[in-house]
């Protein structure tokens, strides 16, 4: 065999079976953006608009984005004007750079990415993607989400959680030309990881690994800060059960900062949102006392009773709660709510999880307590041996 062959059948192989993958992250998303600086932060990048090189991003420059009009974004490399064009692309020139985004309007806090960008015009405002490696876009989530800090089998866990997550959610804004967003109804997704070395030790130790049930799907990796010592069914949140998750006690929990809160309302407009929305029958002489006071011992859907059909979530929006599980008491002419836990309380919970980690439980450990069924595999090696077997012959 020559050498040339041997070269083509090698890098065939190696590209055939090599497993990445990108994910295209819509950023800045809380804002209508209608400028934004792009400035070095580590490396270089190559800046094309539509198709057309206009220029490299090295240390001390910057290209300055504006939205031009629903077609157009306009273009300036420091102060000089490079027109205007329908896509800029931004295209790193080695691994692992990374550029500031400064937004001008309106302003808001600095954020650092690695990996490429797009930016176009629509809806009035520019549309920013991060088109990023999907393990430097889990190291930015598991920060964003998790904080620093935190010990290294929480971030393995958070790291398996978030890449099932999007995995499992990668069509869920593909109308709006990317795959997730930055916000916390896809994943909080603020920044590269800039400050926690251990995130990225984490990301690399659980590379590829995903949470599956026993239909060999993707997982829903629901997760909250704390459920204040139980969790909670998911049909009492959405209205739909899954098979691997339960409500259970959890005591890992009910010592930490978020575990218990309180809230106090006034009397009328307790009375009013119940008695006016969902006709509680206040003059009832057996129900009618718990108009004020319900004890919610472990989590349920429904204040006081089903048969009454107010579910805890719609009081929990109506009155901005930390969560459903409370329970409610007069006090004069004020509704006092003691509550527990933090979030839906569905799946896991981080602070727990969190505590459970320093306790010296593993990342498959602390998955399984709060996810009892689900299997854990490598997508990188189910990936590897799920391809069609290769006739190497046939390349000679």
């Amino acid at each position: 065999m020559n050498g040339n062959r041997l070269f083509y059948i090698v890098f065939f192989l190696l590209s055939h079976f090599t497993y990445s993958q990108q994910i295209r992250i819509g950023v800045m998303r809380d804002f209508a953006i209608k400028k934004i600086q792009f400035s070095h932060n580590i490396g270089n990048y190559t800046v094309f608009a539509d198709s057309l090189m206009i220029g490299t991003l090295s240390t001390n420059e910057f290209f300055e984005l504006t939205f031009e009009d629903e077609l157009r974004v306009r273009v300036k490399k420091g102060s000089t004007d490079l027109g205007a064009y329908s896509k800029i692309v931004l295209i790193q020139n080695t691994p692992q750079t990374s550029i500031t985004l400064t937004t001008k309007t309106p302003v808001a806090k600095v954020r650092k990415y690695k990996d490429d960008f797009e930016v176009i015009a629509t809806n009035r405002e520019l549309r920013i993607v991060n088109v990023a490696d999907l393990e430097n876009y889990l190291a930015g989530v598991v920060e964003s989400e998790g904080g620093g800090k935190k010990h290294l089998e929480y971030y393995k866990v958070q790291a398996i959680m978030s890449r099932t997550y999007a995995l499992d959610n990668s069509t869920k804004h593909e109308n709006e030309g990317f795959n997730l967003c930055d916000r916390v109804h896809c994943q909080a997704y603020h920044s590269m990881n800039r400050f926690t070395p251990t995130i990225d030790t984490a990301v690399m130790m659980t590379q590829g690994v995903i949470m599956e049930d026993e239909h060999n799907e993707l997982a829903e990796a629901f997760f909250h800060a704390n459920c204040g010592g139980q969790t909670c069914m998911p049909e009492y949140v959405w209205n739909t059960s899954v098979p691997y998750l339960s409500t259970f006690k959890d005591t890992f929990c009910i010592y930490t900062k978020q575990s218990t809160w309180e809230k106090r309302l006034s009397k009328a407009e307790w009375r009013s949102f119940l008695v006016d929305q969902y006709q509680f029958p206040e003059n009832d002489s057996v129900i009618g006392p718990f108009l004020y006071n319900f004890n919610q011992k472990d989590r349920t859907a429904f204040y006081v009773s089903p048969v009454l059909g107010i579910p805890l979530r719609d009081i929990r929006t109506r009155f901005n709660l930390k969560s459903t599980f409370f329970s409610s008491s007069l006090e004069g002419n004020e509704v006092v709510l003691k509550g527990r836990g933090y979030g839906h309380g569905v799946g896991l919970c981080q602070e727990g999880a969190m505590k459970m980690a320093v306790y010296d439980y593993s990342a498959e450990q602390i998955i399984r307590f709060y996810f009892p069924g689900i299997n854990l595999w490598n997508i990188e090696e189910k990936w590897f041996y799920n391809q069609p077997a290769l006739d190497i012959l046939s390349f000679y």
